[in-house]
């Protein structure tokens, strides 16, 4: 039986605690009476996966059984999530490949032949074949690849298509294959509780003119948090949009959730609490760390971007997505969330090595913000586990370093947009558009593999609540040039950033550690 999360306040007999510091990671000792949030052990997986997704798909909430929606002559197109998710990608086969192999059977035993897939990849980079194929397995690939399997265009103005307008004037423009179809298969993993459900569709075939209505400073402001939907602003906009994309076209989602086996078992010991390691644990800690510190900074990176998690499936639940997803959220919590009594002055998150945007590729300034600031602190419900004016530390190295194929609006944001300011409402109003609708970042996004140009503002914004909410946000073993330029700062010591927290929370603050990843999404309450 699983244990559920925990809180552990550190005391004199409490070893040095595992911190991620980007491709590496490093022990610390945190300060007597600091609190330490672990998540639940990781949950079992289901026994037969094949079998699930069937019964899933047979047996489906709120919706007729899957077989009973399809017919000859009909229009069906499987959408499915991008790499941005899960991190680390899962071993194959992928759950997304068993789902689709499962639905293309059932769509041929029904004699459906006019079968789309996209890739529901709304302003990220197109995925390449290769990473493609990774997904939805070789017979898919081979079968479909690449006249009927492709990725979503968000610039594609002949293949997109405006179906209305919520009650609060937001366009909802999505693919247009997807829209004309008799019916849209969704098939998604929820990896955290802003996944999946009204985000899905309404977000993953979108384009820039929808999606600027709720990838905004004032919504992603009043989001608190992204992984509490009831207190999210951005969630609501999904879940307008979502109901005037159900109004328009059938979508049957099919949801999966994974429990929290993220690491193999080379690196097994960085999925345990540290007072559990064994001693062949702490053996492949130091073999680890010291072979990772030994490698060249380019090998290093390679090293880890090919880490793939033994994740175990929990669950696989299928039909309408308002009846679907609630269930879905269930088994989320049941692996991540932790109940946390209170707020502290200080906050402490070592960030890993990769984020939903630096897969096969570099984790940059802007990705390194966006993860601290935008996906770590918001892993919580109610509140922050830091309170209003508090100090946010993260260990990451920041190192100024870009991809210049899948980031190059990001580097022009960088050198360019940050000299001038660092306030999300000025860069929203002043140069937002100019990079949303610039020609060569376009181009680069349609025919290369580049993110969209407006995107490294979203990842600005995406920490807006944050920035916000912190009186102080300090970098260990950062770069003191790429923090400084985002108006951050930088220690080379855990002490030295409480130091310089202390002009913000005095010399004896109460300290919280959010240990993860695995994930944890703290309950504070």
């Amino acid at each position: 039986m699983s244990r559920p999360g925990f809180v552990l306040t550190v005391d004199e007999r409490t070893p040095p605690l595992l911190v991620h510091q980007g491709e590496g990671f490093r022990l610390e000792r945190l300060p007597l009476g600091s609190r330490v949030i672990y998540p639940p052990d990781s949950l079992k997986g289901v026994r037969n996966v094949d079998a699930e997704i069937q019964h899933a798909l047979l047996n489906p909430l709120g919706i007729e059984p899957l077989p009973e929606l399809l017919y000859p002559n009909m229009r069906l197109t499987i959408v499915f999530d991008d790499l941005s998710l899960p991190l680390p990608q899962m071993q194959t086969p992928d759950i997304r490949q068993r789902v689709i192999e499962h639905v293309l059977e059932l769509a041929a035993a029904k004699g459906v032949d006019d079968v789309e897939l996209i890739v529901a990849n709304a302003l990220h980079r197109r995925m390449t074949p290769a990473e493609i194929k990774r997904v939805v397995g070789e017979r898919v690939f081979r079968s479909f690849f690449p006249e009927h399997l492709r990725n979503h265009d968000a610039e594609d103005r002949a293949n997109l298509v405006e179906i209305g307008k919520t009650k609060h004037g937001e366009v909802v423009e999505l693919n247009r294959r997807a829209m004309e179809s008799d019916l849209i298969v969704y098939v998604n993993i929820t990896t955290t509780p802003m996944s999946g459900g009204p985000k899905s569709v309404s977000v993953g075939l979108a384009s820039y003119r929808s999606l600027r209505h709720h990838h905004n400073v004032h919504t992603l402001r009043h989001s608190r948090s992204f992984n509490d939907p009831p207190n999210s602003a951005m969630h609501h906009s999904y879940e307008r949009m979502a109901d005037l994309i159900g109004g328009h076209v059938k979508v049957f989602t099919i949801e999966t959730s994974l429990n929290n086996d993220t690491f193999p078992t080379a690196t097994s010991f960085l999925n345990k609490r540290e007072w559990e390691w064994n001693v062949a644990d702490q053996a492949s800690y130091l073999a680890v760390k010291r072979g990772n510190e030994l490698m060249p900074a380019r090998a290093r990176r390679k090293v880890w971007q090919k880490n793939v998690a033994p994740y175990a499936v929990t669950g696989v639940n299928a039909g309408l997505p308002s009846e679907v997803h609630p269930v879905t959220l269930d088994n989320v919590h049941r692996q991540q969330v932790t109940e946390v009594q209170g707020q502290a002055d200080v906050a402490i998150f070592g960030l890993p090595y990769i984020c939903p945007y630096n897969v096969n590729s570099i984790m940059n300034p802007i990705l390194v913000m966006s993860l601290g600031l935008g996906y770590f602190f918001n892993l919580y419900k109610n509140r922050p586990i830091v309170r209003k004016g508090g100090a946010a530390i993260f260990y990451h190295p920041v190192e100024h370093e870009f991809h210049p194929v899948h980031h190059p609006s990001y580097i022009d944001f960088f050198d360019e947009v940050l000299t001038q300011s660092t306030d999300p409402v000025v860069l929203e109003t002043k140069y937002e558009e100019q990079f949303a609708t610039d020609p060569w970042y376009i181009q680069l996004y349609r025919k290369s593999y580049a993110y969209h140009g407006v995107h490294p503002f979203y990842m600005w914004y995406w920490g807006a609540h944050a920035l916000e909410h912190l009186g102080e946000v300090i970098f260990v073993g950062g770069n003191r040039r790429t923090t400084a330029r985002m108006g951050f700062k930088a220690a080379s010591t855990l002490a030295d950033a409480l130091e310089i927290a202390s002009h913000t929370v005095g010399r004896s603050p109460s300290i919280t550690y959010q240990h993860a990843p695995p994930l944890v999404v703290a309950d504070v309450r």
